[in-house]
């Protein structure tokens, strides 16, 4: 394994531990002793466990072993392999904070906890099999199927729960649906630059030597006088960019910049490790 896959896979790890620590904690926290009800595994762990009076980290733990299965026979061994961790770390780690919360309550406001449980589980929440089962058959979105499943399990739990626990469940899915999408959509986003110059080949030289990244050149024209120009385009990390800005700014002042975020990139430098020459 060499450094770049080494990198990744101790950060994956590290974001897998700490992402099912903090998606126990939120319904150790909030959502048991409030009485909230949610959609997914948790929402029927939560179900079962208060019609029967049984451990709900075990009931999460047998439930995820079998959507394993599941997502080992339609999704493939390595997919299956990739999610063991959440199906077991998860379960682990309620038991864990159960124990040593001993039914403690940070507050009885249900509305802070509806909040503060929709925020912790749309930050955490890494791991959806049902969803990536339907996405690989129907071609749906992940947030979008996982909204409807929460929902609908919800809407199962409405027969014997208060009716304010529904409502509040509902806000509360789809507020972790939201957070979710964003920690998503921020985990993979880069700053795509396009930059218009006289001295352009400055600066392309210095994106490549002093920032290490790439830069694609088209050829443009300009709209009112017709001079013809290059447009220089690059793609960095959002910390990079005021680096960028900085230098390019430092050769030419009066150079055209424009600067836009992309939701995903993929390639050398990215999601590949870069091949120097």
């Amino acid at each position: 394994m060499n450094r770049f896959h080494r990198r990744h896979f101790i950060l994956n790890s590290a974001a897998i531990v700490f992402g099912n620590a903090l998606y126990s904690l939120a319904v150790a926290l909030f959502l048991e002793p409030a009485g909230l009800i949610t959609g997914g595994a948790t929402g029927i762990a939560l179900a079962f466990g208060r019609l029967t009076g049984l451990s709900v980290s075990g009931f999460l733990l047998a439930f995820n072993i079998a959507m394993l299965f599941w997502g080992w026979v339609v999704l493939g061994r390595a997919f299956a392999l990739n999610t063991l961790a959440s199906s077991i770390l998860s379960p682990a780690f309620l038991a864990l904070w159960e124990g040593l919360l001993h039914g403690r309550v940070l507050t009885e406001d249900i509305f802070l906890c509806t909040v503060f449980a929709g925020l912790g589980i749309g930050a955490a929440l890494g791991m959806v099999i049902p969803p990536l089962v339907l996405q690989k058959w129907f071609r749906l979105p992940v947030s979008l199927t996982m909204m409807v499943f929460d929902i609908a399990i919800l809407l199962v739990q409405a027969l014997f729960s208060q009716s304010d626990q529904v409502l509040y469940g509902i806000v509360m899915v789809i507020l972790h649906t939201i957070v979710m999408d964003k920690m998503l959509l921020m985990g993979d986003s880069r700053t795509q630059v396009k930059i218009i110059s006289a001295r352009s080949d400055a600066i392309r030289e210095a994106i490549l030597e002093q920032l290490d990244r790439g830069v694609t050149i088209f050829h443009g024209e300009g709209g009112y006088t017709r001079d013809p120009s290059e447009v220089l385009l690059s793609v960095v990390s959002n910390r990079e960019l005021p680096k960028l800005e900085k230098l390019v700014h430092s050769i030419d002042p009066e150079c055209f910049l424009i600067v836009s975020r992309v939701t995903e990139v993929s390639g050398r430098g990215f999601s590949l490790e870069k091949h120097y020459q």
